[in-house]
């Protein structure tokens, strides 16, 4: 198995002001190394406020690393905007709480082909067959129905899915899960961890798995 993404001594502080402007330094990543293999599951555990979601906004490049660095494919991510296109395109994101990261004023429809459309990918046609595909992908039948739907029409574990399926829509190479069932009932966090490692194994994605939560980390993950 070989490496499709590094990452090397990141570091990362933030100053946080106090009330009386005493400052103080949050080490939010402290000299971290790792490295995800091609079609692995790999876990980052650790307690809430440890650090584990920058490390993910880190590898996305939604903020910047004070040191380190980080490479995908062998090539280092930085700010050209190739090497951004390229990681964005090929790393997708699965946030905590699913209301939060989807726009509440759009379909279904729209929420998934999104990522299409920012990186023009397909035309109209050829964009909503993608999205067919995906929602069928995660079981959000009958599609449909729910292509029509609204975020607030839908159950938890339903936008979960929604969440989910917009990730796949670009056919990514790389998942960040970000803690992607804690806010789940504990009903429905099993089959959508069922799900994640079906489309996991179907597909080959590297997951990177971000959880306080060893029960699942060890139920879903290959490696903490």
């Amino acid at each position: 198995m070989n490496e499709i993404l590094k990452v090397e001594h990141l570091k990362k502080y933030f100053i946080k002001k106090g009330l009386f402007s005493s400052k103080s330094t949050v080490r939010a990543t402290d000299d971290v190394s790792f490295t995800l293999k091609k079609g692995e599951v790999f876990v980052l555990a650790g307690e809430s406020g440890s650090g584990k979601s920058t490390i993910a906004k880190l590898i996305l490049r939604s903020i910047e690393p004070d040191s380190g660095k980080i490479f995908f494919e062998d090539i280092e991510i930085n700010n050209e905007k190739k090497n951004l296109k390229k990681i964005r395109m090929n790393c997708q994101m699965i946030h905590q709480d699913p209301y939060d990261s989807i726009n509440p004023r759009m379909r279904v429809a729209d929420i998934v082909s999104e990522p299409l459309e920012i990186h023009n990918i397909g035309n109209k046609k050829e964009r909503l067959r993608r999205v067919i595909e995906v929602l069928h992908e995660v079981k959000l039948e009958p599609v449909d129905e729910m292509l029509k739907k609204y975020p607030h029409m839908l159950s938890g574990g339903q936008r979960q899915r929604v969440v989910l399926a917009r990730a796949l829509a670009l056919k990514p190479k790389i998942i960040l899960a970000d803690e992607p069932v804690s806010m789940l009932d504990v009903s429905i966090r099993a089959e959508m961890l069922e799900l994640m490692q079906e489309l996991q194994k179907k597909y080959n994605i590297s997951f990177i798995y971000i959880t306080h939560d060893l029960a699942t980390a060890r139920y879903f993950g290959q490696r903490i």
